[in-house]
């Protein structure tokens, strides 16, 4: 076939280019006569004004050249504040519940699966965390997975630090199903899953200190420190990592000695060694410290992007002794109000988010390190009702109330309030994109 003759629709193509241009003659003529002789905007209903700005807009935004090749995609921006203060809020009841059902959630440790341990009472799944000062949007799967595409999700701490993993992986399972790919350590401490969807890689590593660190065994009924060294076991995979999410504290509070630049700093409960007794606040701060500073020298100068998010203390609610029947019996949240952010919780909430203050300061000379706090201490002190409690272990009761109770007053039941965790974590995400 031969080349075909000119088009009949070129006039009309001809008017289609030529329509930008004129408004762009016009615009400045316009602009000069409104500055010398400003019309009154009350000439023009509200409507009005808004249509001629539209028209004008969408002429110069969408046609931005005489060429023939398809309009420019205007994306919609949300969530464009920059911080927002999430612990101002309060529990409000909601009929929706959870994302995800405990029963069929095939990464929930057994201790925490409250639901099919047979606790009776449902009440706790049925709360929303309303902060005072913005919208927490519930927890969106799919928009997690796009904006961690072909990345790669670590947490790392302490038991807290799994229970937040779990919660998320339990959510996202709703949209996507992920493939677990590594598993090392006792009770599988060490373990990664990949999300063939999206090509991303979550991970858990225990750290229960975050620093270099020695548990107490059988032989040593004390933890051993070295508050200036990072814990190497997931730091030397730091290279690795897109986004890192810390959960640490509870460990803190054992019998501990102290090591800071090759001598003893002192120790927290140690009777027979003659170590100096120190509190373990200022303690807790260093290692928070050492840790940020490790991640800040490591990837601050490399100009790989990474985002650090230290989620802070998480309080417990034992009342009465830990091994007995109604260890935390509450079935629902405090009211605002009813229970104050104090005393212990609250100092060790506070040194952690002076450090992570600090080194957001000391980071602002690389664009590509981004840290915040996931501070949900309040949120947390203000959820009684959501640990497993006796039902760490499956039908406790099954044959009466013994004499003895182990409960779980600190972990949080799944699905329960740690999903708001994630919320919160995801909506400091899509802050950061916007």
């Amino acid at each position: 076939m031969g080349l075909t003759g000119p088009s009949k629709e070129q006039p009309h193509s001809f008017r289609r280019k030529l329509l930008p241009w004129t408004l762009y003659a016009c615009l400045p003529i316009l602009l000069i006569r409104l500055y010398f002789y400003p019309l009154p905007l009350s000439l023009f209903p509200a409507d009005q004004i808004n249509t001629i700005t539209n028209s004008i807009t969408n002429s110069i935004v969408l046609n931005p050249s005489s060429s023939s090749s398809p309009p420019l995609k205007v994306e919609e921006k949300t969530h464009v504040e920059v911080a927002c203060d999430y612990t101002n809020g309060k529990w409000e009841h909601d009929k929706k519940g959870p994302l995800y059902n405990g029963t069929n959630c095939g990464t929930v440790k057994e201790g925490q699966n409250c639901m099919s341990h047979g606790r009776p009472d449902m009440g706790y799944l049925y709360w929303r965390w309303r902060p005072k000062q913005c919208q927490l949007p519930r927890f969106e799967p799919n928009t997690f997975l796009q904006l961690m595409r072909n990345k790669n999700l670590a947490f790392v701490g302490d038991s807290m630090a799994r229970n937040q993993l779990e919660s998320l992986m339990c959510m996202l399972a709703t949209a996507s199903t992920p493939n677990l790919f590594y598993t090392d350590g006792e009770e599988n401490k060490f373990r990664k899953w990949h999300f063939p969807s999206h090509n991303i890689n979550v991970s858990i590593y225990w750290s229960p200190f975050l620093v270099k660190g020695t548990e107490k065994s059988d032989d040593q009924n004390y933890n051993s420190l070295y508050l200036d060294s990072v814990d190497e076991r997931w730091a030397s995979e730091m290279d690795h990592m897109d986004m890192v999410v810390l959960s640490v504290g509870h460990w803190y509070l054992h019998p501990a000695v102290y090591h800071y630049e090759n001598s003893v700093l002192g120790c927290h409960y140690c009777p027979g060694l003659n170590h100096t007794e120190i509190g373990f606040f200022d303690v807790f701060g260093k290692a928070i410290k050492t840790t940020l500073k490790a991640i800040t020298e490591r990837r601050g100068p490399s100009g790989k992007r990474i985002g650090v998010i230290v989620t802070t203390f998480s309080p417990a609610h034992f009342e009465g002794e830990w091994d007995k029947f109604g260890a935390c019996p509450k079935t629902r949240p405090y009211e605002d109000g009813d229970k104050q952010l104090e005393g212990m919780d609250a100092d060790m909430r506070n040194a952690e988010v002076r450090e992570i203050d600090a080194a957001k300061e000391n980071a602002k000379r690389f664009a590509n390190l981004r840290l915040e706090a996931l501070d949900v201490t309040k949120l947390a002190l203000m959820r009684p009702d959501g640990h497993p409690g006796p039902y760490m272990h499956p039908f406790p009761f099954a044959n009466g109330v013994s004499e003895r109770v182990q409960n779980d007053c600190v972990h949080w039941c799944l699905p329960g309030p740690i999903d708001t965790w994630n919320e919160i974590l995801l909506d400091i995400m899509k802050r950061w994109e916007g």
